[in-house]
């Protein structure tokens, strides 16, 4: 008997690959992108970075380990609702099982084995793409993190295949479970007439509905206004609020829209009445108690996909353009001055600690200041331009304005290669590298203003010494970050008598030394508390090198979790709008009939299908587009810390993966729809 289950079973699979095969193509690219991500530890690439960059290898691979579980989840859901529209699909054929004397239990035993083929043959399928797409991401990850494929050997992740097994097994099993518990629940009648029930309506009100639609519109303008405002910030509680305002929005949008565009379209009788368009609006409008809910996860599945893809690409290209400018020397390392400490600079400590420079080594020290009495923030207040300005002020004048002296900005730009300026003892000139406030500046600067020190006048410089209207953007140290949110370059005579608050020293070393190393090495004692910091002191050092390699390190983590998510979140969604669309056309094939009995064409009929094919895939597209141009507009504000981001490469990158994703599931949802209801006309 078992054998004539297994049978049954496996020509079931046979014709569900035949009807149902974005459903094994889902399965396959999960199981695919599944192994392929976490067998990027294994990859040469990252068997070689490891020697170097160990840390980053274990954050990345802990992360992903982490997130699968999550990803695991999210597959989980999607094949249980994949496989809950499969079975639906299927009442009929499992009630004829029923009234030929076949039990539940029996009807349950074919289902098991049918979830046990597609299960294997999903696990082959897609670990064998995944072994190749793996191959690739190893020569895709070489190139992120520059490290030479010269000795490529081709690599098998055991781990990841043993992993990728036991957490589809595990849903798989789920799965087993899921369709004993639903069969056993099933009614004769109910599966007989399956076909012929639509989903009730809820919404029957259309003054209600229009409310409900407006009341959605409200929330997500709030919850744009709000993220706009407060930035990418979340500690905020604004930041969380809009967050919530706006998935409430996106869910009352859908739960409203189909029932607000039938009534707006029914009293236009032009469009209500045109073609078969009566026919596609009351298809949309009967699945509305299921889909509202799935519209709104699929939404936010995309909208999450689109902002990852394209702000986690230009995330990455701003930092690394940002480093060129925060990076002008080979070191640079701060001195935080206690009063009560002999030691007054970093190269103080340093020596005291009985560390040797290289005698090629060129070293500049200069002291920053802090100027209590100026009338700089009314001045930025007064020629204010840009979003968050007041903040920015704020942090701007925190307990003073910064403040170096001349002759250390000379040494600095000497250091640079850049020859020295002369300033008068009434004269200062204003540097900033923080992108948001170079309007500000710049207003100034037009508009002659003067800056007040302990009540004496100084002539802004910049247009003189500088350029017209332009501000002094050059980073003074090697940090990597945007640090310079506003510092005064004043005449020696103004600090003289002050007491710095930090000393600081940039180095350049001579060519082909191990000069970084070695000084590298030493910033670490500081940080590690090798250090006696009672008596010597703290210098926290970065050198360019090191810079670099952990903005390299940072931003390919933040790039593979982003693309990973990604292509999940969008198979995933793409696949479930796949699913209901083909569902719905077993659903709908009488209403079709109908159709073709009144005289319709076929030609009507495809337009038709097409038609709410395009509508069911574009609704939640077009509402996850509107998200993620605020997702990344926010997203640029927080980059302009780093460098002014351009996602002109990252935005045609995510378009180019979404018109193959979202565009092949789409054509392959639309073929099948219609070869569905084809093939059921052709029966008499």
């Amino acid at each position: 008997m078992t054998g004539m289950y297994f049978k049954i079973a496996l020509n079931n699979v046979r014709k569900s690959f035949k009807d149902y095969s974005i459903y094994f193509l889902t399965l396959t690219l999960g199981v695919c992108i599944f192994y392929a991500f976490n067998s990027i530890g294994d990859q040469k690439a990252f068997l070689e970075l490891g020697k170097r960059q160990a840390e980053y290898i274990k954050v990345l691979q802990g992360l992903i380990s982490g997130i699968s579980v999550f990803i695991s989840c999210v597959l989980g859901g999607l094949i249980l609702y994949a496989n809950n529209f499969l079975v639906k699909k299927r009442k009929k054929e499992l009630g004829i099982y029923m009234t030929l004397g076949m039990g539940k239990n029996k009807i349950s035993k074919i289902l098991t084995y049918e979830t046990a083929l597609v299960g294997i043959i999903s696990l082959v399928v897609g670990l064998g793409v995944g072994i190749i797409v793996s191959q690739g991401i190893s020569a895709f990850a070489s190139k992120l993190f520059e490290v030479s494929l010269s000795n490529y050997k081709f690599l098998l992740s055991t781990d990841a295949i043993l992993k990728t097994v036991l957490y589809f097994g595990i849903i798989f099993i789920l799965v087993m479970i899921f369709n004993t518990f639903v069969i056993s629940k099933y009614k004769l009648i109910d599966m007989l007439t399956a076909a012929k029930k639509n989903e009730d309506i809820k919404i029957k009100n259309p003054i209600l509905t229009a409310i409900i639609f407006f009341i959605s519109l409200g929330l997500l303008g709030v919850a744009y206004k709000l993220v706009i405002k407060v930035g990418l910030n979340p500690t905020d509680r604004m930041f969380l609020v809009s967050i919530v305002l706006g998935i409430l929005g996106t869910l009352l949008l859908f739960f409203s829209l189909a029932g607000f565009v039938l009534y707006v379209l029914q009293r236009n009788k032009n469009v209500y009445l045109k073609g078969l368009n009566i026919f596609v609006l009351r298809q949309m409008n009967s699945k509305i108690n299921t889909n509202f809910l799935s519209m709104t996860v699929i939404c936010l599945m995309l909208f999450l996909t689109i902002s990852t893809l394209a702000t986690g690409l230009s995330f990455k290209n701003a930092l690394e353009k940002g480093l060129e400018n925060t990076t002008p020397f080979d070191a640079s390392a701060t001195y935080y001055i206690d009063e009560d400490s002999k030691i007054k600079t970093a190269e103080e400590s340093i020596k005291e600690l009985g560390f040797k420079f290289n005698p090629e080594d060129k070293i500049v020290s200069y002291n920053e200041y802090k100027l209590e009495k100026t009338n700089l923030e009314s001045l930025l207040n007064k020629n204010a331009e840009g979003k968050n300005i007041k903040d920015i002020v704020e942090a701007m004048t925190y307990k003073g304005t910064n403040a170096i002296s001349i002759s250390s900005y000379n040494d600095i730009r000497t250091l640079s290669g850049e020859k020295p300026v002369s300033l008068a003892n009434n004269e200062v000139l204003i540097s900033s590298n923080l992108g948001e406030v170079e309007n500000t500046l710049k207003n100034i600067l037009k508009n002659n203003e003067k800056i007040e020190i302990d009540g004496k006048e100084y002539k802004i410089a910049n247009n003189a010494l500088i350029g017209e209207g332009k501000v002094i953007k050059e980073a003074f140290e090697s940090t990597g970050m945007t640090n310079n949110f506003f510092t005064l370059i004043v005449p020696d005579n103004i600090v003289s008598n002050l007491k710095p608050i930090a000393n600081k020293i940039n180095i350049n070393f001579p060519k082909n030394s191990n000069e970084e190393e070695r000084v590298q090495k030493l910033f670490n004692e500081y940080r590690d508390g090798i250090v006696d910091l009672d008596k010597y002191g703290f210098v926290n050092g970065y050198t360019r090198e090191r810079i670099y390699e952990e903005n390299n390190g940072m931003t390919n983590i933040v790039l593979f979790i982003g693309i990973y998510l990604g292509i999940i979140f969008l198979i995933s969604s793409t696949a479930v709008l796949a699913l209901q669309q083909l569902s719905e056309a077993s659903d709908s094939i009488d209403r079709y009939k109908s159709l073709r009995r009144i005289g319709v064409s076929q030609k009507m009929i495809n337009k038709s299908i097409f038609t709410q094919v395009s509508i069911y895939f574009g609704l939640p597209l077009v509402v996850a587009l509107v998200h993620s141009v605020v997702a990344i507009k926010v997203v640029n504000g927080f980059l302009t810390m780093f460098n002014k981001p351009d996602i002109g490469a990252s935005s045609l990158v995510t378009t180019l993966i979404m018109v193959i994703v979202y565009g092949g599931y789409f054509y392959a949802t639309y073929a099948g729809y219609k070869s569905t209801v084809k093939n059921a006309l052709k029966q008499k």
